[in-house]
């Protein structure tokens, strides 16, 4: 057993994929550096992003708003209100499928399934809290413009266009109104305005993030601190979204570069491409792929994933939920453990050292995003009032492993060397209560 750990292990560090090889004060400090670069309006692989929303107004009650999810796969639209113990009430949901998903679509077709979404809903109020995750530089008046797509979304044609604005055009072109008032925000912006005012505690700030499909973080940054942006009001803060999985700074290994050069969007996303639930099973199997060149594996065990002998590299596809099965049951019934039942004593801890050691980089990953985070939000360092991060998304929670770690890291590093506090919350509907709370209150 340790002779095959130390093989896994001398193997990911020939290509520079193990946690081993990730300095957590080195990408932390270029996390921030970038950080400073996009907020001055310098060039910067973080977008940081005003979104014009402040924390803590106060919620109405008894009051409509629709709600739009729009991210990852799914496009899901619903109606909110917030009864008089100012609990979410959620009504009318309904889940469809994301424009520009299964095939290339283009501007007018994109808007016009959108609009169409919500027709059961659209005279239900004036208001609609959208929650668009992708990378968008919003404006003054909530509407934002698309930068780009991620998480393989085809719809080339809306990069640089209105969501707003172009939506309530396609409601108007089918008589369903087109003069909404339109609040768009990132789903790290709402998963955080979701968590203010949990449980009645008393957070020092608040700290968005995800990490299923895709992960981005937000946080609170006072408006003095924003030199790209004129004329804000310097004594008041707003929520910035960062674009953190596009973080450019992070020293790719040698089958991350690889992996990278397969996807439909090369040289962007590198952090999301090491972390994200769309990219972690990929790279998994790109991994495995090179492991099999290297020999790490019995031929046998090849033989059984491809019918072919020595050819595990014919393999096409392992999803990041084939993967966590793996690390959850190495002898059950999923791709990975079938494999290795048919090769040596050796190759199922082969395959668990590679995926394990690959979810403990993400998560050592993680924990530098985050601590990034809440060193620029410059709070925490009052125990009693903690930064309050909301994290959401099934990679985060689910993935064998990688929250436990992620906690470990943050304690070790974020509490214990630098005394800023924190606490992770998860919020049900995080995303639609957040949603609702922007909708009601711009």
């Amino acid at each position: 057993m340790k002779k095959i750990k130390q093989n896994v292990t001398r193997f990911l560090r020939k290509y520079q994929m193990d946690y081993l090889d990730v300095d957590i004060e080195q990408v932390i400090d270029s996390f921030l550096s970038e950080m400073q670069r996009g907020l001055a309006g310098k060039k910067s692989t973080l977008d940081m992003i005003p979104t014009y929303i402040e924390v803590g107004a106060d919620v109405p009650t008894n009051k409509r708003v629709i709600v739009v999810d729009a991210g990852g796969t799914n496009f899901r639209v619903a109606t909110v209100y917030f009864d008089d113990q100012k609990k979410a009430v959620i009504e009318n949901l309904r889940l469809y499928k994301m424009p520009g998903v299964q095939h290339e679509i283009g501007k007018d077709e994109f808007f016009k399934i959108m609009a169409g979404y919500l027709k059961d809903v659209a005279g239900a109020a004036q208001n609609i809290g959208f929650c668009f995750s992708y990378a968008v530089e919003m404006f003054p008046n909530k509407d934002g413009q698309l930068i780009r797509f991620s998480k393989e979304v085809k719809a080339k044609e809306v990069e640089g266009e209105l969501i707003g604005e172009n939506l309530n055009r396609a409601l108007a072109s089918m008589g369903l109104g087109g003069d909404k008032k339109i609040i768009l925000l990132n789903d790290t912006v709402v998963t955080l305005l979701a968590g203010v005012g949990y449980q009645n505690r008393s957070f020092g700030s608040y700290i968005g993030f995800i990490l299923g499909t895709g992960t981005n973080t937000c946080y609170v940054e006072k408006n003095s601190n924003i030199k790209k942006t004129k004329g804000l009001d310097l004594l008041k803060s707003q929520i910035i979204n960062t674009e953190s999985g596009n973080f450019g700074k992070i020293k790719q290994g040698k089958i991350d570069a690889a992996f990278d050069k397969s996807t439909v969007n090369p040289a962007v996303h590198k952090f999301e491409k090491m972390i994200s639930g769309a990219y972690l099973g990929p790279l998994c199997l790109a991994t495995i792929h090179k492991a099999c060149d290297d020999g790490l594996l019995s031929t046998a065990c090849a033989a059984s994933l491809t019918g072919v002998a020595n050819a595990l590299w014919q393999i096409s596809e392992l999803d990041t939920k084939d993967m966590n099965a793996f690390l959850l049951y190495p002898y059950g019934q999923n791709p990975l453990a079938d494999a290795a039942k048919q090769g040596n004593a050796g190759d199922s801890l082969t395959l668990y050292y590679i995926a394990d050691r690959l979810t403990e980089r993400a998560a050592k990953l993680t924990a530098i995003n985050l601590s990034a985070m809440a060193i620029k939000s410059g709070s925490g360092t009052d125990p009693s009032r903690p930064i309050c991060i909301v994290a959401e998304g099934t990679t985060f929670y689910q993935m064998k492993g990688l929250k436990n770690r992620v906690e470990f890291y943050l304690k070790q590093y974020l509490e214990n060397k630098l005394g800023i506090h924190y606490e992770i919350i998860s919020v049900g509907n995080a995303t639609l209560i957040g949603a609702a709370i922007a909708g009601l209150t711009n």
